[in-house]
């Protein structure tokens, strides 16, 4: 069969390549291997100790998940590379005397921890055991073996509730008077092997499968059924990993890490996936298999610890470690077993990292010549830098330390204490902030992991399940915590005297690993004393981590090619957005100008049926608004300020018509009504809009008010004059809200000419002020030619855009109904956090495209929140904005992205 094929290409069956020995792959086949199968090939290749096996595609996957059923050819080609791996072992799956068995494990292209299946020992039957104990000369070896096969294959593939076979075990201990299964015997562990087998008929209906190739085709296809499940769809929404991509089988030939103390399995980092340092860092289990140390079901050994145990294996061990991380040039996270002083390497990916960890690594692997600063910068991203920005908590706070675990994934994370994931996701949605606290987490517990702001367990340690899924979330996580017993049935944690109800709030540490009771006081993190000016990186005493993010946000910011401004309304926004890298304003919103005292003045000049009244409260707001811009131009100077004219929905500034009614009826039933509230209800109600987001509003308002907008106008250009004057720098570009038609721009650029024409006449003062308009209605995207005629620049509103193309209310529709549409795949993140490219991101495109087409110097930026979001970052500079506006705090993640979107690497794709 050909195997020269484009895997994205479609083919006819009949030329499709279904299975790969690992000696035929390498790592570039992500997208056909999976991550798992495409590193065993890679290693494999490299001449390290990798179990022979062979890999089933996500293509075969793919086509069972279409059709239901798996390919016709998939069983021959199987039969076809079992065949082959039987000769190479000597030995038949499953036979009686000597079997060989293999392990089914899951392996998509993107990491996905413990969210598909993986089973181990298939081939292990009533006849192979007895095989397996001779051949092994051991029998308790041989049963455990036996009773972890029934286990996992029950719970996985046959759909048996795990915790029934967990209470079994639990039994046997208990009866046996031993609190770890190692000190099971073998006679002990085949009685657990009936009793398995007995929970597996009754639950399922049928025996325990005794043939080895119905295991190994009924583990394939619960392995193609996983990609599927609801906790791996959920694990992909979180981590944005595509929903159509499947999921490789990779069948290796097992090796066994509990055939006793000179034995045992084990998880390693080329360096430590929290801090980022280099040394050694991963955990050992004596006398276990794989699932053991992720499980978190034994406390672990440090990996130095192995240095003493087995030297032999612990040499090798380093030596591929170097090997792989000079391979691979990034941290890599390597399974491996050793089976009686025998290493075997099971996987090797490159490892999750947290936030930190991740801009150490990338400088340092820069100092190593590893890699360039184009690849450092592709290493991190938006999201890890905005994680570095959370606070952390004061260390000269007065606090009660409960104990102190692993420190698995840094943060400072503050909530209730609760037991299970269904009252985390419960106490969640209900607006509390929750620790899921669980003796270990498995992969049911992830969408309580994702409610929660932190997790905290009493087993496991940084290799364990919770502390990886944590780490690839960046979620607060302290594991191992072994002073904390932990009382799930009973909603409680004991320390010592001290219990911990559900409930009561506690504080995690997961940069230190330490647990606190009660609240503790939270302070800015180093990296925002960077941005502010408060830490300066390079002096003798800076943070090895803020000197990481300097040197990669220096290069960034050298390649960029957006630039990045800021949302802000008032001076000292301005100022602390400009500590922050902010290279102008690309959104001043003037109606947060009149909040608090002066609405009234507002509310007067809208209420207003006399053009007397209406003058009065113009002349009254001008020299209030023009100190507002002479202060923000101040705080900018020399950079640019885009100030949007008046756009609030009208109702924002009148009275609510239900209290004022209500006003108004108890007076007249008091005999004492107010001429003036009665005047005020008829205007109000004269006024009231059903949809006010959709009504008098932007552009509209300002067209129907006279001398609305040239008042403000004149206080720009006045306040404009005024920094000139005292030899400032402004460069102001005025931006008409709301546009749908190039006829309303006209209009209102016409009086705002003259306005600004009578200033420079009145002040002797040369301004040029720029006029622009805002895109956030569709026919204005669909119009930009026409309307670029009559605006010197676009920005573009993306969030009432978004809300007019997808005919969402945000406010509304993001708590009535966004969830299940998160939940139901319809979306994949919210179209207000992400833009969505192919309907708003279209009208985008279309229209920066339109508008150039008219006026080729046309200034295009963005100022919606997405300005700030990472992804949509991106697809701006691919559209070909010339600046993204966000708020202050999401400026140095745009400029982060906008410099990953400029640089353009090939390197990996780390998530």
């Amino acid at each position: 069969m050909s195997e020269n094929k484009d895997p994205h290409v479609a083919h006819t069956s009949e030329s499709v390549k279904f299975v790969y020995d690992f000696t035929e792959g390498n790592k570039d086949l992500k997208d056909l291997l999976g991550g798992k199968g495409a590193n065993l090939a890679e290693m494999t290749n490299l001449g390290l100790p990798v179990p022979p096996g062979f890999t089933i595609t996500t293509e075969a996957c793919k086509t069972y998940l279409e059709s239901g059923d798996e390919p016709v050819e998939l069983r021959d080609e199987v039969s076809a590379h079992l065949d082959a791996l039987e000769k190479t072992m000597g030995k038949k799956l499953g036979q009686a005397n000597d079997p060989l068995l293999v392990s089914v494990r899951s392996g998509a292209k993107f990491s996905m921890p413990g969210m598909m299946d993986t089973v181990l020992n298939i081939g292990l039957s009533d006849k192979s055991v007895s095989g397996l104990a001779k051949q092994s000369g051991d029998d308790r070896f041989a049963w455990d073996s036996y009773r972890r096969l029934i286990q996992m294959f029950g719970k996985t593939v046959m759909d048996v509730d795990g915790e029934l076979f967990e209470d079994a075990l639990e039994a046997a201990k208990a009866a046996k008077k031993v609190t770890v299964d190692t000190d099971l015997e073998a006679a002990d562990l085949k009685k657990l092997v009936t009793k398995f087998k007995k929970i597996v008929k009754t639950e399922a209906g049928r025996d325990f499968p005794q043939d080895p190739r119905e295991q190994m085709d009924l583990a394939i296809r619960s392995v193609f059924e996983s990609w599927n499940t609801d906790r791996a769809k959920l694990y992909r929404r979180q981590e944005r990993i595509p929903g159509d991509l499947g999921t490789a089988v990779n069948i290796c030939s097992m090796v066994f890490g509990n055939l006793g103390p000179d034995s045992g399995t084990g998880v390693a980092f080329t360096r430590d996936p929290a801090s980022g340092h280099q040394g050694v860092y991963g955990d050992y289990l004596t006398n276990a298999q794989g699932e053991d140390v992720v499980a978190g079901i034994r406390n672990t050994v440090a990996l130095a610890d192995l240095e003493q145990i087995d030297k032999k294996s612990y040499d090798q061990l380093m030596q591929i470690m170097e090997t792989l991380e000079t391979h691979y040039k990034d941290l890599c996270d390597i399974e491996f077993t050793i089976e009686r002083g025998q290493l075997w390497m099971l996987q090797t990916r490159v490892g999750k990292r947290t936030a930190g960890a991740a801009f150490r690594i990338a400088t340092q692997l820069v100092d190593q010549g590893l890699i360039d600063e184009a690849e450092a910068l592709q290493r991190v991203n938006g999201a890890q830098l905005a994680q570095l920005m959370f606070p952390r908590f004061d260390e000269s706070a007065k606090v009660e330390q409960l104990g102190r675990g692993i420190a698995a994934s840094p943060g400072a994370a503050v909530g209730k204490a609760v037991f299970d994931s269904y009252t985390a996701i419960k106490w969640s949605r209900s607006g509390e902030k929750v620790i899921l606290i669980r003796r270990e987490t498995n992969p049911d517990d992830l969408d309580g992991m994702i409610a929660a702001e932190g997790i905290l367990t009493s087993r496991g340690g940084k290799t364990s399940h919770a502390a990886v899924v944590a780490r690839g979330m960046g979620k607060t996580c302290v594991c191992g915590a072994e002073d904390l017993e932990v009382d799930t049935k009973r909603r409680r944690m004991t320390v010592g005297d001290t219990v911990v109800e559900e409930g009561d709030v506690v504080s995690i540490d997961g940069s230190t690993g330490k647990v606190y009771l009660g609240e503790v006081p939270v302070v800015p993190s180093p990296v925002v004393e960077y941005f502010e000016g408060r830490m300066h990186a390079g002096a003798d005493d800076a943070d090895e981590l803020v000197a990481a993010v300097h040197r990669i946000m220096a290069y960034a910011d050298r390649v960029r090619r957006l630039r990045v401004r800021a949302n802000a309304d008032n001076a000292e926004d301005a100022l602390r957005a400009r500590r922050f890298g902010a290279q102008g304003i690309g959104l001043c919103r003037t109606e947060h100008m009149f909040l608090g005292e002066r609405r009234e003045m507002v509310e007067r000049l809208i209420l207003a049926d006399a053009d007397d009244a209406r003058e009065d409260a113009l002349k009254e707001l001008l020299p209030l608004q023009k100190q507002d811009f002479v202060e923000l131009f101040e705080a900018m100077d020399g950079l640019p300020v885009t100030v949007r004219l008046l756009d609030p929905p009208l109702h924002e500034f009148l009275p609510d018509i239900t209290e004022l009614s209500v006003r108004v009826a108890l007076a007249e039933s008091r005999k004492d009504a107010n001429e003036n509230d009665l005047r005020l209800l008829q205007a109000v109600h004269r006024l009231h809009e059903q949809n006010p987001m959709l009504g008098l509003r932007g552009v509209r308002l300002g067209l129907v008010i006279p001398g609305l907008f040239t008042m403000q106008v004149r206080a720009i250009a006045e306040a404009a004059a005024e920094r000139k004057t005292a030899k400032g720098d402004p460069r102001v570009e005025i931006m008409i809200p709301l546009v749908g038609t190039v006829q309303e721009l006209e209009i209102v650029r016409e009086e705002a000419e003259q306005v600004i024409a009578e200033v420079v006449e009145t002040t002797g003062v040369e301004l040029k002020l720029a006029l622009g308009t805002m895109i956030e209605l569709p026919r204005a995207a669909l119009t930009a030619d026409q309307i670029a005629e009559a605006a010197e620049f676009f920005s573009f509103g993306t969030n009432d855009l978004t809300q007019t193309v997808w005919g969402f209310s945000r406010d509304d529709v993001e708590a009535s109904f966004f969830t299940a549409y998160l939940e139901k795949g319809i979306f994949g993140v919210s179209p207000f956090e992400t833009i969505d490219k192919d309907g708003v991101g279209r009208l985008v495109r279309d229209a920066a495209k339109l508008g150039r087409e008219t006026r080729p110097d046309l200034k295009l930026g963005v100022c919606g929140e997405h300005g700030g979001d990472p992804e949509s970052v991106h697809f701006f500079h691919e559209v070909g904005l010339d600046y993204v506006s966000c708020s202050p705090f999401r400026i140095p993640v745009a400029r982060l992205e906008a410099g990953r979107a400029a640089s353009h690497s090939t390197g990996s794709d780390h998530r």
